[in-house]
């Protein structure tokens, strides 16, 4: 078999993104003392959530206009929104984030989004993880470039993506790790029998070219291993639930890695992508597909902060998507490919118990192109200030991570 054939499905079957050969490298960092305490998770909706029923205006008078049949009730009523702050409500199928918001550890920003106009899922997706929007020619994503800046000593699972295959937004020269979901993702592999571990060890440990990526896809997998087996939590639900999963997968998922960064303090940064938001028809209000969709995305999202303990404090959640939704409904009862949208955020530090951001209501003088939200705040900003307040990145670490940022006023969001 060939050598670099064999360290790349090596480093692949790790989950770690080792290129080999003339362009290969090892990623460093430049300060080594920093600890990696404050932790990063971005969670990726593809197909773009309609932003305006996670957090619904139901104040404005506007809205259950353009909605006819989709729009959610004020608070109160049967299916209705949960009671943010006497203008935007919150789906009823997030409501085991509530605790969150009244703790002020939940927050939103909406009308945010890309400033570009694609409607394209592929384009804007594209854009959202490279964070240069318009421009298609970017190598790498911007988890990675932010990797590449942060303090302290850089470790094979210190970036961590869960899901089939390794995001755009964490491709690029540093290096991050992959995992399946579900359990498969920290199953045992051929390595983890004694007998061939150590025929490899004595293959390659020693090779000048590729014994560091060797090491360095050993000693992920074997971080991982660890992380994941040492809990006696984990095997308690395993048990109670006798292996059969949730109807969607990401509270388990979320379970999941705040076990593993429980275990491992070297994981910083982590990523999921989850798909089934393009509710072109029958979206439904407070029921129906959107709710279908929501509910374990919220459930997830709070097992994530409970079982990530104190760590929670120093972690920020962000959820993103590519863009949002029309503002008036079809006639499907969904809605259409749009432009502003909601992000949100989570963390002990975070500035919540807000709805962040520029909102201009929902007249059609207001609206972008007559049809959507506009974009009045861009994402990269909200990203830069998680970077900047968050994990103290410095303004040249910023400029690196998030090249052509724009200005703005002060979001104040941590």
């Amino acid at each position: 078999m060939d050598r670099r054939y064999f360290l790349n499905t090596l480093a692949a079957g790790a989950g770690l993104m080792v290129p080999l050969g003339r362009s290969a490298w090892a990623a460093t960092m430049a300060d080594k003392s920093a600890p990696t305490q404050r932790k990063l998770i971005v969670v990726m909706l593809r197909g773009a959530v309609d932003g305006m029923n996670v957090v619904a205006p139901v104040a404005d008078p506007e809205y259950a206009r353009l909605r006819p049949n989709i729009a959610l009730a004020h608070a109160g009523s049967e299916g209705g929104a949960l009671d943010l702050d006497g203008y935007f409500g919150l789906h009823p199928a997030l409501a085991p984030l509530m605790p969150l918001w009244q703790q002020k550890k939940l927050a939103f920003v909406h009308a945010s989004g890309s400033p570009d106009a694609s409607r394209s899922h592929f384009d804007a997706q594209d854009y959202m993880e490279s964070a240069t929007p318009g421009v298609k020619s970017t190598q790498d994503g911007w988890m990675n470039r932010l990797l590449a800046q942060l303090p302290g000593e850089s470790t094979p699972t210190r970036a961590l993506s869960i899901g089939p295959v390794m995001p755009r937004i964490l491709s690029g020269h540093a290096a991050a790790m992959n995992l399946a979901n579900g359990a498969a993702g920290v199953k045992n592999n051929v390595l983890d029998r004694p007998a061939l571990a150590n025929a490899f060890d004595q293959l390659y440990m020693g090779h000048e070219r590729f014994g560091k990526a060797y090491l360095d896809g050993r000693d992920a997998h074997r971080e991982v291993m660890v992380a994941a087996t040492n809990n006696p939590m984990m095997a308690e639900m395993q048990m109670a639930d006798g292996g059969a999963p949730l109807p969607n997968g990401f509270p388990d998922d979320a379970s999941r890695l705040a076990t593993l960064m429980r275990n491992d303090p070297n994981i910083q940064l982590a990523f999921f992508a989850l798909g089934g938001w393009d509710t072109h028809a029958n979206q439904g209000a407070g029921s129906g597909q959107l709710a279908n969709r929501l509910a374990p995305l919220g459930q997830g999202l709070a097992v994530l902060a409970q079982r990530l303990g104190p760590m929670f404090d120093d972690t920020v959640i962000v959820v993103m998507s590519e863009f949002g939704r029309t503002a008036r409904e079809n006639g499907n009862k969904g809605t259409d490919h749009g432009h502003g949208n909601a992000m949100w955020l989570l963390g002990g530090k975070v500035n919540g118990g807000k709805v962040h951001g520029d909102w201009r209501g929902l007249a059609d003088n207001q609206l972008n192109e007559g049809r959507d939200l506009p974009v009045t705040t861009d994402f990269r900003r909200v990203l830069a200030q998680v970077g900047e307040r968050h994990l103290r990145l410095s303004d040249a670490a910023l400029g690196k991570s998030f090249p052509s940022l724009p200005s703005g006023a002060p979001l104040n969001l941590i």
